[in-house]
């Protein structure tokens, strides 16, 4: 019955590390308007909606 529990197990990990592949994280610069000092933020986003972070402000 082990087996079958660890079968299941993988065909699961392998659904989620597809689905994790969409995913992207997005370290961006932003200037102070204080100091003028770079800070960064950072998100975690999908694939396709980098560029629209990255273009908003």
């Amino acid at each position: 019955m082990a087996k079958a529990a660890s079968k299941n197990a993988k065909v699961k990990d392998l659904k989620a590390s597809a689905e994790a592949k969409n995913w992207t994280k997005v370290i961006k610069a932003v200037r102070s308007p204080k100091t003028g000092a770079y800070t960064f933020k950072e998100a975690i986003i999908h694939k396709d909606k980098v560029k629209e972070y990255l273009a908003a402000k």
